[in-house]
């Protein structure tokens, strides 16, 4: 009799677990589609690296915010492995949208943000992004090694 009765709620008990396990994964991946995120990352500009601002405008990482209002970035941080470091001023970017992080020279948009380095942050050869909360936290992150030149992490 005891069997059948533990058996029963030792079931139950598994399910339960097994459910909250399973609602747990989607719960973390919904939140991180549901917000900012590294996108394209474009780290070896096209043609040859002449260290001019165009070719230093082609290097660049896109940030997406998939969520639904408008985020503010003040504080937030772009940062790679050699611990170059960019800070955003106050800047929004709409629900749905996304912000270019140039790393040369221009005039920030709606859509583009410029670092206005004159040499290049990204490793042609392998580097990590990583975007920071103005907290300290990291938010995400995306690593590469020799490729195409481009990156796609979401």
């Amino acid at each position: 009799m005891r069997i059948r009765t533990a058996a029963p709620l030792a079931l139950a008990a598994a399910t339960a677990l097994a459910g909250s396990l399973l609602a747990t994964a989607p719960a973390s991946a919904a939140s991180h589609q549901g917000g900012l995120h590294l996108g394209k990352i474009q780290y070896d500009s096209p043609g040859k690296d002449t260290r001019t601002n165009t070719s230093l405008v082609a290097e660049y990482v896109d940030i997406h915010n998939n969520g639904k209002s408008k985020l503010q970035l003040k504080g937030y941080k772009l940062k790679d492995n050699t611990g170059y470091t960019y800070t955003f001023p106050s800047f929004g970017v709409a629900a749905g949208k996304t912000v270019r992080v140039h790393t040369g020279k221009g005039k920030n948009s709606a859509a583009h943000v410029y670092w206005n380095r004159g040499s290049y942050v990204w490793n042609n050869t392998g580097d990590k992004a990583r975007l920071i909360k103005p907290s300290g936290a990291l938010l995400d992150s995306c690593s590469w090694g020799k490729g195409t030149g481009v990156k796609v992490c979401h």
